[in-house]
């Protein structure tokens, strides 16, 4: 850069990094303050410090006056006292000592005193209080705002239970910055007067306001902003002030955005204590509490559970190092009573029920019902409920085992649909919706479309695969209006607490279904791609088209599992399991004789707990921990692949490696590629058919000369690093709300530490070693198996099935392996396989087979064996399979016995291959 040239100035619109990319900029602050200090170039320091101060203001700290002090000690000259204060308000930003002590400066004025005073504790600091921001978005001028802000701060009570600091904003494009920037608000105050532009360069935020319909300062209204914040942060208490007639603006159904509508002219008491009110209600874990309560109270047990209380663990001379490992809170709260407020998780009436109503509240679910047995039973659960003997579930085939599980018990009949291949990693993405949809249509065609009364699909996959759920709902209610969506979504808990990846929720997707079936421009949408398909479209037509439903014929019945504690802070096997349907109660009872069937009877307290208390830190902070768990992982992407050394052997698979182009209508290509961002990567989540969840990262360690199994058992065994699953030649990396940055150093350390072994290997060994290292790499990132596809179901299986779909009574297939005599093992080399795949009787599987990885099932019970599949497990070289005894080899089902199941239909054997 020239010496007259200018840097490039900092935009408020291009923020992908989070909490550690502002602790980042504050660092810098402090190194170009230290440089300056020292005698160096102060240019820098300035520049740094005009940056920071356009961000900084949409943040209760350090405030109105502590940024004043920073630009009035630049503008005197005072290097050392420019060092000493950012300094000192960097540490605090990073030990977060602010929020312990921000009651502190409760009777100083911001306008008089050292700005200093507010760095230190005051020696009366009261006991920590959690601490919160609060928006304020106005259209007072903000030379006033110090003035408003010290007013806010004389309501402050040693009564209240939470303390928190305003954060004054003039504009609605400044409202939405704060809103995505500051993780620390809680609540919102929306008075009137405010303009729409904001005083700061931001062309990209325009093009995305300009889509929600704000083109000039007309558009900037309360009612406006309020939507817009509820839709981008839901969590958030919005409260709304207005100057004229408060009723009439209390009277419009709109307005159910606001908690509470104030006349704003009113003293703010009354509007402290509602802010502090909301607060508290979202703080509150009715369970939890309960739960703490009892833990202190003097009770006799008398029922099945010697651990209550502690006294068998306490007194013993032989387990008391478990005491006092766990502590005595654990085994004081620890009963099987369903009485004294603790509640019945089966029946719940009380402190349980008030903690899923606010679960449900939190999740934008109708209800919500936690599970104590992980995620694998609340699959189960609703497949039972929503599903009887004979009824149709369109099935993803590489689904987790509980859902097969699922329609074993319920007696229904799966139709797999096939996800796209990824053969070079050994695993698969998600079901394209044209195949979805062609499953539908087939069953229309068959006259059978009555019977299919589910979708079920994963959201996201264990890789990251993440369905355009809006667009998977829309389409598929434009075929059948009624059909029930199962989304497995027990990776993808924590996407409810980001703007960016809520939209590709199910149930984020089911309330903009919702709200988009009462707009009166629906019905004319969908009237008018009725005209131009005409009266009897063809298949090929109704499969490239993008399906408009009609909304007055939808009933909207979703159902979301979230594994809990694989993405929020419950402990292990914490479920929560949502629904969103308008005819629940019409499954309600069936619904209860599922928990009945799966529930244990003596849940731990301590997971319902859990379950409580991780909703309560979603709803307050969650949207910061995620936007942490997010930045995280693109550091981690970053830091791999642009390293010279680690990106010699390993690499991240962008989003162009994970989805396919076709998949990616809007051309986006990888979070980091050069120019993305908030326009562009909003676009592809609401365009495009597939997209990356961003913290899931597949690692490829194939080119390093690692299979995934060798390479996480070394990570584990020699570097104390935990990763996830793995496949031929990677391993899955995932990040999440617990995640550091000196996580990610470790990291990285740690790859760059083998790379270079790697590296000193192939210098030192040879040619012999470098030969032996290509074909090991060749190996694994070029002679892989091909990825076997479901084949169909044996006609025995079959008897009720249509001419076009490929459904079958798993059910039968499941409890035919149960008869010992029925069955017969064949081992996996013998060539008696080879024979019968090219001369018949055709091999049936009698069992679930499902290697670990990639972990769902090739084989399921009743299936047709085919060569591919046989191909594949002989390529396989994994050491865990599930279903499959390598001594005993394939179990089978015997010819004889399936002929006594009962003779295909006539033709039927004929119309399955023409199906397949």
């Amino acid at each position: 850069m020239s010496k007259d040239a200018k840097p490039a100035q900092k935009r408020i619109d291009q923020f992908f990094s989070g909490p550690g990319g502002r602790a980042d900029d504050w660092r810098d602050l402090v190194e170009a303050a230290k440089t300056w200090a020292r005698g160096g170039d102060r240019a820098k320091y300035d520049t740094a410090l005009a940056d920071l101060s356009v961000t900084e203001e949409f943040h209760g700290y350090p405030g109105l006056q502590l940024m004043a002090a920073l630009r009035e000690a630049a503008t005197a000259g005072d290097a050392a006292g420019s060092f000493a204060l950012s300094t000192r308000i960097t540490q605090a930003l990073q030990t977060k000592s602010f929020r312990q002590h921000a009651g502190d400066a409760n009777d100083k004025d911001e306008g008089n005193g050292d700005a200093s005073d507010l760095l230190v504790p005051t020696s009366g600091s009261q006991a920590h209080r959690p601490y919160f921001e609060t928006l304020i978005v106005t259209g007072v001028s903000s030379n006033n705002w110090p003035s408003l802000a010290a007013e806010w701060r004389k309501l402050r009570r040693p009564a209240d239970q939470f303390v928190y600091e305003p954060v004054f904003v003039g504009s609605m494009e400044d409202a939405f910055c704060a809103t995505l920037l500051n993780p620390n608000l809680a609540a919102v105050v929306i008075n009137e007067g405010f303009g729409l532009r904001s005083r700061h360069d931001a062309p990209v935020l325009r093009t995305m306001t300009s889509t929600a319909g704000l083109n000039d300062e007309t558009d900037a209204s309360a009612l406006g902003l309020a939507h817009i914040i509820k839709r981008v942060r839901p969590e958030l208490d919005l409260y709304l002030m207005s100057n004229r007639d408060v009723e009439e603006m209390a009277g419009n159904p709109e307005a159910n955005v606001a908690r509470r509508i104030f006349y704003s002219i009113e003293e703010l008491l009354e509007l402290h204590l509602s802010i502090l009110e909301g607060v508290q209600d979202r703080y509150e874990t009715p369970f939890f509490d309960n739960l703490k309560k009892y833990a202190q109270r003097p009770i006799g047990t008398f029922h099945a559970l010697p651990i209550a209380r502690g006294k068998s663990i306490f007194k013993s001379d032989w387990i008391r190092d478990m005491g006092e490992f766990y502590g005595l809170n654990l085994f004081l709260a620890e009963s099987s009573a369903t009485t004294g407020g603790l509640d019945s998780l089966l029946e719940p009436t009380g402190t349980i029920k008030k903690a899923q109503d606010k679960a449900a509240r939190a999740l934008g679910a109708d209800r919500v019902f936690f599970v104590t047995n992980g995620t694998s039973t609340s699959n189960k659960m609703a497949v039972q409920a929503l599903l009887g003997p004979g009824d149709i579930a369109i099935v993803d085939r590489n689904c987790h085992k509980s859902h097969h599980y699922g329609m074993v018990l319920a007696g229904a009949q799966p139709l797999y649909v096939e996800a796209f291949p990824m053969t070079e990693y050994s695993m698969y993405g998600a079901v394209p919706l044209k195949t979805i949809k062609q499953a539908l249509l087939s069953a229309k065609a068959d006259g059978r479309l009555d019977r299919v009364k589910m979708l079920d699909l994963t959201n996201c996959t264990f890789d990251g695969h993440i369905y355009n759920t809006r667009r998977v709902m829309e389409e598929c209610l434009a075929i059948k209006p009624d059909l029930i969506f199962l989304w497995d979504e027990a990776w993808f808990g924590f996407a409810r607490f980001s703007p960016f990846l809520r939209r590709r929720t199910g149930l984020g997707a089911a309330n903009e279904i919702e709200a988009w079936m009462h707009d009166p421009k629906s019905v004319a949408a969908y009237e008018k791609q009725q005209a131009e398909l005409g009266k009897n479209p063809s298949d090929e037509v109704l499969l490239k088209t993008r399906l408009i439903p009609d909304p007055r014929q939808i009933r909207l019945r979703v159902y979301q599992t979230n594994s809990t504690h694989k993405s929020m802070s419950a402990l292990r096997q914490g479920s929560m399991l949502s629904v969103k349907d308008v005819e629940f109660h019409t499954v309600e009872q069936q619904f209860k004789e599922a928990v009945f069937t799966h529930a244990s009877t003596s849940p731990n307290q301590q997971l319902i707990a859990s379950l409580d208390i991780s909703r309560r830190q979603m709803e307050l902070e969650g949207y910061g921990l995620v936007a942490n768990a997010i930045e995280i992982a693109l550091a981690i992407r970053k830091a791999v692949n642009s390293n010279p050394l680690i990106s010699k052997y390993f690499r991240i698979v962008g989003a162009d490696g994970m989805v396919p182009a076709q998949y990616r209508q809007s051309g986006f290509t990888d979070y980091l590629a050069p120019g993305v961002n908030w326009a562009n990567t909003l676009k592809s989540l609401d365009d495009d058919e597939f997209c990356l969840d961003p913290t899931r990262m597949t690692l490829v360690c194939g080119t390093a000369g690692f299979d995934g199994t060798q390479f996480k058992g070394m990570l584990a065994n020699a570097y104390s690093i935990q990763v996830n699953k793995t496949s031929r030649n990677s391993v899955l990396i995932q990040s999440n709300i617990n995640n550091t940055r000196s996580d990610v150093a470790h990291l990285i350390r740690v790859l760059a530490e083998i790379a270079g072994e790697v590296d000193r290997g192939l210098v030192h060994g040879g040619a012999n070693a470098k030969k032996t290292f290509e074909a090991r790499v060749t190996s694994l990132m070029k002679d892989v198996p091909d990825l076997p596809n479901f084949s169909h179901f044996h006609p025995s299986f079959r008897g009720d099935a249509g001419a076009k779909t490929n459904e079958g009574d798993i059910r039968s297939g499941f409890y035919t392996a149960y008869d010992a005599a029925g069955c017969e093992y064949i081992p996996l080399g013998d060539p008696e396989i080879d024979r019968r795949l090219k001369a018949g009787p055709e091999l049936v599987s009698a069992s679930f087979v499902i290697p670990y990885p990639p972990g769902f099932p090739i084989m399921v019970p009743g299936q047709v064996i085919t060569q591919e599949t046989i191909d594949f497990m002989r390529k396989l070289d994994v050491k865990e399979i599930h279903g499959y005894d390598a001594k005993e080899g394939l179990k089978l089902v015997r010819t004889e016995a399936l002929a006594k199941i009962g003779r295909p239909k006539p033709g039927a054997t004929a119309k399955l291959k023409a199906a397949s």
